[in-house]
């Protein structure tokens, strides 16, 4: 298994070396949160230096368009095409190694991770601790709005010799990678496997529901929050720690496993726990914000998983 995490000083090294394990490193900054999608501001007011922002709502998934209801749920994948062109405009090239961090826990900066393995991309690894972690280290941050996606870097900024992204990439995606399930498999899988809720758990109980449709969860989903995927300082536990959380919810090491979340997002996140716990998980991209859209479709209260 390629490594999944790296530490703010092996990405300091790396940047300083100019490669990481011989390979051109590139940065993506996936500032991302429900209640303030554009992570611009808090990008230009501190980032990574020669970082590039990712637009979650608009790189990371499809459009829906203002109005429109999310029939593939909130963050659909986007094309395969599109996300090349995405990446590309990064300055991404085949066989870079991809870095990519938020400032929340990387609970965002999954959603990169799995999408770019899910195309292909080899060597994508998350900033262990996210953004939090770099400073804590007391290593510098850049100011300003760095590359603009698409456009040249501005030459007269005294970062522009450092940015990543000040020319288009050649990266050629592919699908298909990392598997995933619809909702048809989705509604089947509790019967075969485990399929686990990564959301909060008052939003699997249908204590709360902040913004799909309907509250609740898939019947026969297991709950397992992507919050106690990392300790206190947004550092993923350990393997061993992992594969005791996972066998807690009652899934052996045979055990089929797929996630899902409210719309895709952190259902991520989980998928690299559990990868990182020696699982191959499938990740339902529509998750609950799909389900939920469908009124044929049951929702599951409580503790319980059914």
């Amino acid at each position: 298994m390629r490594n999944i995490l790296i530490t703010a000083p092996e990405l300091a090294a790396a940047l300083d070396a100019g490669h990481l394990d011989g390979a051109p490193v590139r940065v993506l900054d996936v500032r991302w949160r429900l209640d303030r999608p554009d992570g611009r501001p808090a990008f230009a007011a501190g980032h990574i230096p020669g970082a590039v922002y990712v637009d979650l709502e608009n790189q990371l998934a499809a459009h829906v368009p203002a109005g429109r209801a999310p029939v593939a749920g909130r963050h659909p994948l986007p094309s395969l095409e599109a996300l090349q062109a995405s990446a590309r405009a990064w300055g991404v090239d085949d066989g870079d190694a991809i870095v990519v961090y938020d400032d929340l826990k990387n609970m965002s900066s999954a959603r990169a991770w799995w999408l770019l393995r899910w195309a292909g991309v080899a060597d994508v690894r998350l900033l262990d601790g996210a953004l939090e972690a770099w400073t804590a280290a007391g290593l510098p941050l850049e100011t300003g709005p760095g590359t603009d996606v698409g456009h040249d870097a501005d030459a007269g900024h005294p970062a522009a010799s450092h940015r990543q992204a000040s020319r288009h990439g050649s990266v050629t995606l592919s699908p298909g990678h990392l598997p995933t399930i619809d909702i048809e498999e989705a509604s089947r899988w509790p019967s075969s496997g485990a399929l686990l809720d990564a959301r909060a758990a008052e939003r699997y109980r249908g204590d709360v529901e902040p913004i799909d449709p309907r509250a609740g969860h898939i019947p026969g989903a297991v709950s397992t929050p992507t919050a106690a995927n990392v300790d206190a300082e947004g550092r993923f536990l350990s393997p061993d720690a992992l594969r005791e959380r996972f066998a807690a919810a009652g899934i052996a090491e045979d055990t089929p496993v797929a996630t899902y979340c409210g719309s895709g997002v952190t259902a991520a996140h989980n998928a690299v726990a559990l990868t990182l716990a020696g699982f191959d998980p499938a990740l339902y991209p529509g998750s609950w914000s799909e389900w939920s859209t469908h009124p044929d479709r049951p929702a599951a209260t409580g503790d319980a998983p059914r």
